[in-house]
């Protein structure tokens, strides 16, 4: 792909003026206009480098049909059996729907509903919301409360995790094999498809060219790009320190309690997350030892350090590596979700390993608390406002 030079504008707004048109980076506020891409080419923010658009080719027809097949295997994924477990003369079944009633059962039902919500429900309401959005521009009208819908579209794309959940769910299956026959049902053979194809659903969605169709059928929303540089500062810092802060008291019961309870002919063993790591890599799980731990101990803790920088930063109005501050933003924002592998691998071996006195597995307490820090950070990094790392520089222009 090809990168567009990008000139910049006086006003902020989102407006077309011939075959160009004005928008804001929604990362650091820079006014820019957007011209005309050619097929294949994408436009960066000459200042802090994000990706504000990319011209996919049929990127409409390509969003419709990954939309349509998405929702068509999601379906097929909850109607089958997703995984069987042979222990010892002893056969377990579970559908992806079962993982909810078992957790909540054994008194975890806030793990069992983000694991129904992040799994199942959210991908579900993108896709239709998707749906709905596009067949109502393919019919070249405006679809009731587009915006509103594209916006909450868009803000729920972090929170579906079915590549996340697909990860946590092959790690908990190695662990299981040392030990029992796994068999992998015809919805988990769904669901991985599935996850491909709603990947690249996501894939060919373009903010800029939503937006851009939805403006045609209602012009009034060409002046309504610019509500993330309009909010007000010290509140999103408040708002960031309050959630780190929770999240990090919540990381020390996240890691002294055990996070899942073995029980094998009635002895109990505790695990915690670092104890987890330390009997994979023992047992020569190296690769998922090393998943567990940058995903469950290097992840959080380099987002606290990272947002609690950042925030300080602007908070002091720093001017001091501004670009690095904000790429430094945009990868925390990525990876601060894929913690979510470990409470994952710990709901699906809770749900699978119920063989009565045999063995029995449970979610500890650290699971409840380590859920917790990862949505606090996930929400710590969205209240985090990108574009006052560069206020200072805006003011004295």
């Amino acid at each position: 792909m090809n990168n567009v030079a990008l000139s910049i504008t006086g006003k902020p707004e989102y407006q077309q003026n011939g075959d160009t048109q004005v928008v804001v980076c929604e990362e650091c506020g820079l006014k820019i206009k957007l011209p005309t891409l050619a097929p294949r080419e994408k436009a960066l923010c000459p200042r802090c480098g994000y990706l504000l658009t990319v011209a996919h080719p049929n990127a409409f027809e390509r969003v419709l049909a990954f939309a349509i097949t998405s929702l068509i295997l999601l379906v097929l994924s909850l109607a089958f059996d997703f995984v069987s477990l042979q222990f010892q003369g002893q056969i377990r079944t579970i559908s992806l729907l079962d993982s909810y009633f078992i957790l909540a059962d054994q008194g975890y039902m806030t793990i069992g509903l983000l694991l129904l919500f992040t799994v199942v429900l959210l991908p579900f309401v993108v896709i239709l919301s998707l749906l709905y959005l596009l067949f109502s521009l393919r019919k070249k009208r405006y679809p009731f409360k587009g915006a509103l819908i594209s916006q909450w579209v868009l803000a729920l794309l972090p929170w579906s995790m079915a590549e996340i959940f697909l990860i946590g769910v092959l790690v908990s299956l190695i662990k299981i094999s040392t030990m029992a026959t796994v068999i992998l049902g015809t919805s988990f053979y769904a669901y991985v498809l599935f996850s491909f194809s709603f990947i690249a659903t996501i894939q060919y969605i373009d903010k800029q060219h939503l937006r851009r169709m939805l403006a045609q059928f209602n012009p009034a929303l060409k002046h309504k790009n610019q509500q993330k540089i309009t909010q007000n500062a010290a509140i999103s810092i408040q708002k960031t320190w309050a959630l780190l802060c929770t999240a990090i008291l919540l990381y020390l019961p996240a890691n002294m309690l055990p996070i899942m309870t073995t029980r094998t002919l009635g002895k109990e063993e505790l695990n915690t997350i670092l104890g987890g790591v330390i009997v994979l890599w023992q047992s020569g799980s190296y690769p998922i030892a090393i998943v567990i731990f940058i995903a469950s101990i290097v992840v959080p803790v380099l987002k606290f350090i990272v947002l609690a920088w950042l925030n300080y930063s602007v908070q002091t109005q720093s001017d001091d590596f501004q670009l690095q501050r904000t790429q430094l933003y945009r990868f925390t924002e990525f990876i601060g979700r894929w913690s979510m592998i470990d409470v994952f691998a710990v709901a699906i071996l809770a749900s699978l390993i119920q063989l009565g006195t045999t063995m029995t597995i449970y979610p500890g307490k650290a699971a409840l608390a380590f859920t917790g820090v990862v949505i606090l950070t996930m929400l710590a990094a969205n209240t985090f406002d990108s574009t006052l790392i560069w206020k200072k520089n805006e003011k004295s222009a």
